[in-house]
């Protein structure tokens, strides 16, 4: 259970699981909130929308509607994701046949204190917490929202065959971009306030004047806010939302982040899988993600963020090969999806097996 299927990365990890979970053997039934969105992640898994709108008549139409669809499937399991989606499940719970519910969080900050105390108040009708970081857990331990013998870490994963560098392709991507000899820097993700892409922004127009470079953002965003953010730099190139991710990694020749609050992101994991050099950000759990292997700096500091830009951008081809090597064998190693998907199984049978 999620809030949609659009075009992120906690939405993508979700189908990612729910399509591996099949592949072992499970069936799988996807339910949104909301209704269908514009652009969404493609699935040939069943999809159920419950068509929920923001008033309190919809809310207990589809509080209905989904227990009717639990007493129909009969699901040994429900796995919501995202701050409503686990609200949402909870509540289900109260109205339907009580089975094992899992609520994972995907960010460090999924709203205020308002939703704190819904976390709080609703945690007896929740088997089992997961987030993605235990920067994650931390905080939301800290904040009583989850309690901590309750709450476990299963981070994020990353399918290495859909990532895998490929020469060719980045001969042919770099050419359609015009990149020429430029050094490419890549940012993705959707243009919101915890990606704070103005930061971003404000150090690259440091770097453009001096260096011979190139910044590609690829994501979702308003027409409004990409003007607004074009005011801050030159020799950028907004690309919008894309589904050739993995090429625009192959064109680049380093990854940055300068998100404000994460919880795990997918776009640095990606990264890291195709070989590619990052800087990012000390925010959440991506110290946890990355480790040695990719340069961090502390959330809004643009002279942090443009003096290590400048300080990877200085390092010989051989150096950044290395970055990129270790940082592929670092997600094979501990972040690869086949070992997460037998991790995720090993806690259902767990749960399961406690339940009864």
């Amino acid at each position: 259970m999620l809030a949609s299927l659009g075009v992120g990365g906690a939405e993508k990890q979700v189908l990612s699981l729910a399509r591996r979970m099949v592949e072992r053997g499970h069936a799988v039934t996807l339910v949104t909130l909301l209704p269908q969105v514009r652009e969404e992640w493609p699935t040939t898994l069943p999809v159920i929308h419950l068509n929920l709108h923001k008033n309190p008549f919809s809310l207990a139409a589809a509080l209905l509607r989904a227990r009717r669809i639990l007493r129909k499937l009969q699901p040994d399991i429900v796995h919501s994701h995202g701050y409503h989606a686990n609200i949402f499940a909870r509540l289900v719970s109260l109205v339907a046949d009580r089975r094992v519910v899992i609520s994972t969080i995907h960010n460090v900050y999924e709203g205020g204190w308002l939703r704190m105390m819904a976390y709080r108040l609703t945690d007896g009708l929740c088997t089992r917490t997961t987030a993605v970081s235990q920067a994650a857990v931390d905080r939301f331990v800290r904040l009583k929202a989850v309690r901590a013998e309750k709450c476990t870490v299963v981070a994020n994963a990353i399918d290495l065959n859909e990532f895998t560098p490929d020469a060719s392709r980045r001969v042919s991507m770099r050419a359609s971009l015009s990149a020429d000899d430029k050094f490419v820097w890549l940012a993705a993700g959707r243009i919101t306030a915890a990606k704070d892409y103005p930061n971003l922004l404000r150090a690259f127009a440091r770097i453009f004047k001096d260096e011979n470079a190139f910044l590609l953002i690829a994501g979702e965003g308003s027409e409004k806010a990409m003007r607004q953010l074009q005011a801050l730099a030159t020799q950028l190139k907004w690309l919008g939302l894309r589904r050739d991710i993995p090429a625009l990694f192959d064109a680049a020749d380093g990854f940055v982040s300068s998100s404000a609050w994460e919880g795990m992101p997918l776009a640095i994991a990606e990264a890291m899988a195709m070989e590619k050099p990052a800087v990012a950000t000390d925010v959440g759990g991506i110290r946890e993600l990355a480790g040695e292997v990719c340069l961090l700096v502390p959330a809004r500091n643009c002279e942090a963020l443009a003096e290590t830009m400048f300080e990877l951008m200085r390092k010989n081809e051989a150096e950044r090969l290395a970055m990129g090597r270790g940082a592929r064998n670092r997600i094979h190693d501990q972040f690869n999806f086949e070992t997460r998907s037998a991790e995720w199984e090993k806690l259902y049978g767990s749960l399961l097996s406690q339940a009864q």
